[in-house]
């Protein structure tokens, strides 16, 4: 699994910024964001949102919490696990059964 500094590179490189045009962008200094790739510093919270933003990508998966790119950037199924969030516990547990079984007879038609 790639790192935190690892996944940050590729995306500064994918967006073409040098470090020094990324650092200027987070309110930082490029020998920061170094060191941030090389894993020798870890960012606050508030610098990894703005990294992520600009990388066009999630905090969660510049922290791997998952290896998808685009996880949860979809403003709308956002909002609807938001809302999700929010239900008690006997219906977010019947929502999400009922959400289970219709991805899975999705994925029985896919067969």
């Amino acid at each position: 699994m790639d790192t935190f500094g690892q996944k940050l590179r590729v995306g500064r490189e994918a967006k073409s910024f040098s470090q020094a045009e990324l650092a200027r962008r987070i309110n930082s200094h490029h020998s920061i964001v170094g060191k941030y790739e090389r894993d020798e510093v870890k960012p606050t919270i508030d610098v990894v949102k703005k990294l992520a933003d600009l990388s066009e990508t999630t905090v969660g998966y510049l922290l791997g919490e998952t290896e998808d790119r685009e996880l949860l950037k979809d403003p709308s199924m956002m909002k609807r696990l938001n809302d999700i969030a929010k239900f008690s516990e006997q219906d977010k547990t019947c929502i999400l059964y009922a959400l289970y079984a219709m991805i899975n007879n999705v994925k029985l038609k896919a067969i």
